[in-house]
């Protein structure tokens, strides 16, 4: 089956050759019209797939925990730029808000800024979090400066990528053209390419047939929170699906109705999604003058970073006034968010501040805090 959006993509690559894997990332996830994000609310049971803050409350509410130890942390600056990276339906930023309404001061100083390009979804924000008065921006850049505290959930997985192929030649870029029935079809440049590509990945003896990743927008993302940070108060916290680079392997995926499906299959129907390089994000702060915890090269693991902030107490505080069916979804929930063989070390976090600012909760250097 095949949509508008495919036909589109037929037609441009028909008349002008093949595109970047990011272009296609790019009109499939966003184009005006037949973009993925655009035209739907992708999460939950009928969506496509389910993030940690619909599957538990305790999620954002460990997030709001972080956030305002850091402004506390920080001097509680009279005013901050409280910032989410793709709030999806505005549900962990509602449940942090409402962990910390007993943070003296901490409401009254907070803007509250959503960085969301889905009207779908604006509408979602918008009713969550009534009485907080957001400001909705397309890109970071928009948001005023000043002491800024920013959580991007699942956010840079869905940036666009670039891949390249390893040939005998050298790197090449991987690309989406047409084969010869006229469809939608991977295929690679032959020209040399992998400039973007890391000094590692373009010196190591790398057999062909390899494919690495990089994402540009995701590395000029956090370089923008880099800069802000290196300047003012604040603390970024990102945590995604992905690893401490640089790696081999194609990790773009498909996900329609909760299950994989073909990167090609009817773009704009599906999400689109590739693992996060930590260790290229933390570069990209550090070299734009900022300090990222706990340390380049070095991500801490999902469960670790929610145990150290307290959510098996919060589970436990939970239990305590719920009935055993409740009991029973929230041992459920925690599990999954937190166990190895779940959520717990697949998704993982780094955090970004000041360089002197103290480190983050959930981000000191020890033995158990990364893989």
């Amino acid at each position: 089956m095949t949509g508008a959006l495919h036909d589109l993509l037929v037609r441009r690559i028909a008349l002008t050759g093949p595109i970047s894997i990011a272009s296609f990332m790019g009109e499939a996830l966003g184009h005006p019209q037949h973009g993925y994000y655009i035209t739907r609310d992708p999460l939950g049971a009928k969506g496509d797939f389910t993030t940690a803050p619909e599957i538990s409350q305790m999620f954002g509410e460990m997030v709001g925990v972080w956030l305002a130890d850091c402004w506390i942390n920080q001097g509680c600056p009279e005013r901050v730029q409280l910032v989410e990276l793709g709030p999806g339906r505005g549900t962990l930023m509602a449940d942090a808000l409402r962990a910390t309404t007993r943070v003296p001061g901490f409401h009254q100083a907070i803007r509250l800024h959503l960085v969301e390009t889905s009207p779908t979804l604006r509408q979602r924000q918008a009713a969550a979090l009534t009485g907080f008065a957001p400001t909705w921006h397309d890109r970071l850049d928009s948001v005023p400066d000043g002491p800024m505290l920013l959580v991007a959930n699942e956010f840079f997985d869905a940036l666009p990528i670039r891949q390249f192929i390893r040939t005998p030649a050298g790197w090449a870029e991987r690309k989406v053209g047409l084969n010869p029935a006229g469809q939608l079809a991977f295929t690679f440049d032959p020209s040399p390419g992998g400039a973007l590509l890391t000094p590692l990945h373009r010196e190591a003896d790398i057999p062909p047939g390899a494919i690495a990743e990089t994402c540009p927008t995701g590395i000029a993302v956090a370089a923008e929170i880099g800069r802000r940070l290196s300047v003012q108060a604040g603390a970024a916290l990102i945590i995604d699906y992905g690893y401490d680079g640089p790696a081999i392997g194609d990790t773009l995926q498909a996900l329609r109705a909760h299950r994989r499906v073909a990167v090609l299959d009817d773009p704009g129907s599906a999400d689109l999604t590739a693992h996060v390089d930590f260790t290229a994000l933390a570069q990209a702060a550090g070299q734009a003058g900022a300090q990222a915890h706990p340390g380049v090269g070095h991500s801490v693991e999902q469960g670790y970073l929610l145990h150290a902030l307290g959510i098996a107490a919060r589970a436990t505080a939970l239990s305590a006034r719920a009935t055993p069916a409740q009991q029973a979804d929230i041992q459920s929930a925690l599990t999954r968010l937190t166990a190895p063989d779940s959520m717990g070390r697949l998704f993982r976090a780094i955090a970004i501040t000041h360089p002197a600012a103290p480190v983050p909760a959930g981000f000191a250097r020890t033995t158990g805090d990364s893989a």
